[in-house]
């Protein structure tokens, strides 16, 4: 491994043993690993239509399984060195991987959710329910273009987002508004801001620490180091 790499990879683990209140950030590059294309990517949806190419293949939503990077954030929720995830993405592997929903706002929706209209209780589209228990109209939980982000997710994010010591970033541009603010948060509340990405960020000069390694090469061996940290050993 790259000296400069294993050193910023010990910073962070250091700085995750050290943290009180860490919260962690994700967006579409965490689940490129898992088959599901990101925007700005090099080979990104939105990269692949400025280049008037076609989106590339991408596995069919149901059979994707969570990859090492959203199992290495639902280790570092068991360790209890996450109190909560602010997630742009869709796919459902963070709750696949193990994630708890309490400890879980999903920005954007879920592919696999339906939310009420009126009081935004979600319930699993295998379900087959068509109303709520408050007797409200149950629809896709995911957040189309133009359309209101779920109060109850966007207000705990900022609420999380203000009260963490450390904010981890994995895998998102960091362009996408209101979610685009939550760093901003957290760096008016004194946090310590670290960004995984392999792409430019608008926080890149104010992260206390940057990857724009892959995401696989940065936080698995971080949780390792870790696991050392803490005394816990497999």
């Amino acid at each position: 491994m790259d000296g400069d790499l294993e050193k910023r990879i010990q910073t962070l683990a250091q700085w995750l043993y050290e943290s009180q209140y860490p919260v962690v950030f994700t967006g579409a590059g965490i689940s490129t690993d898992s088959g599901i294309p990101d925007f700005r990517g090099p080979d990104g949806l939105w990269t692949r239509r400025d280049k008037g190419l076609p989106p590339a293949p991408m596995t069919p939503w149901d059979s994707v399984d969570p990859n090492i990077n959203h199992f290495a954030i639902a280790e570092l929720q068991n360790m209890e060195k996450m109190k909560f995830l602010i997630s742009q993405n869709v796919d459902n592997l963070h709750l696949k991987s193990g994630i708890q929903s309490e400890r879980l706002a999903e920005l954007h929706g879920n592919i696999a959710l339906l939310r009420c209209r009126q009081c935004e209780k979600t319930y699993e589209k295998a379900s087959g329910k068509t109303s709520c228990e408050c007797g409200g109209e149950l629809k896709s939980s995911v957040v189309d273009f133009g359309q209101s982000l779920p109060r109850k997710d966007l207000a705990l994010s900022f609420e999380h987002s203000g009260r963490c010591d450390l904010f981890l970033v994995v895998g998102s541009s960091l362009v996408v508004t209101p979610a685009a603010h939550m760093p901003q948060e957290a760096l008016n509340a004194g946090a310590k801001l670290v960004i995984i990405n392999r792409g430019e960020t608008p926080y890149d000069g104010n992260a206390h620490l940057r990857f724009s390694e892959a995401i696989g090469e940065v936080l698995p061996p971080a949780v390792k180091q870790l696991k050392k940290l803490m005394g816990l050993f497999e």
